[in-house]
């Protein structure tokens, strides 16, 4: 066999828009676990014993069971009872619900490693605790946890090909379509190894780089 890219010119368009998809899918899911994440560390991290046993038992269920079980309940499981959603926002809601599980351990150290005389001072201030931890506390550990952060959207982008088994025609999705009109999946796959490998590897590099100038200060203050 001939190894030819030519063949896919006509449907880099269709691969681009499912690439698009993709990006699309992560960025809202990423957003969604920092929420999630973030609403999750506050009860690991709270007074209360109830809360921490929740958030926990939240934590280890969604780590320890296999993304694609989680995507099958809510895109097959949940019409049976009566709540139907689209492939797209299925596929967001599973990501970032399964992403938050991760992301709640970056922000609850990030909140752990904040020096106390910081809340204390804050406190001597007269700011209510809502403001402190807004405005002093979650500012601080989301700069902590940008690279754990930017490491819980790398896996986000690798897992995110597994909505593929939902229809949803994500840049896996397409390359799978693209197989099945071309017959010459090697070629396909190549350059999806290519694109997946180029993605993530940009993205490793900004989160770097971003890591870098959110704490350039407390760099220079080791220094």
């Amino acid at each position: 066999m001939r190894f030819d890219l030519s063949i896919l010119l006509p449907h880099l368009g269709f691969l681009a828009e499912g690439a698009l998809l993709t990006v699309e899918a992560c960025a809202l899911s990423l957003l969604g676990s920092v929420i999630v994440g973030a609403f999750v560390a506050i009860a690991r991290t709270s007074a209360s014993k109830t809360l921490r046993k929740v958030a926990f038992a939240y934590v280890d269920v969604f780590r320890n069971v296999p993304f694609i079980v989680q995507l099958f309940f809510f895109y097959y499981g949940l019409p049976e009872i009566g709540i139907y959603i689209d492939a797209f926002t299925t596929g967001v809601i599973a990501l970032s619900i399964a992403g938050g599980a991760y992301a709640s351990d970056a922000i609850r150290a990030g909140i752990l490693a904040i020096d106390p005389g910081i809340i204390e001072a804050a406190e001597v201030s007269g700011l209510s605790k809502r403001v402190i931890f807004t405005r002093i506390v979650l500012p601080i550990a989301l700069r902590t946890a940008v690279r754990p952060l930017g490491s819980v959207l790398i896996n986000m982008i690798l897992t995110s090909s597994i909505l593929s088994t939902i229809t949803l025609n994500e840049l896996t999705g397409s390359a799978q379509i693209v197989v099945s009109e071309t017959f010459r999946p090697f070629e396909v796959y190549v350059v999806l190894l290519v694109v997946y490998a180029t993605l993530t590897y940009l993205l490793s590099l900004g989160i770097a780089y971003l890591h870098r100038r959110l704490n350039r200060d407390m760099m220079e203050a080791v220094a």
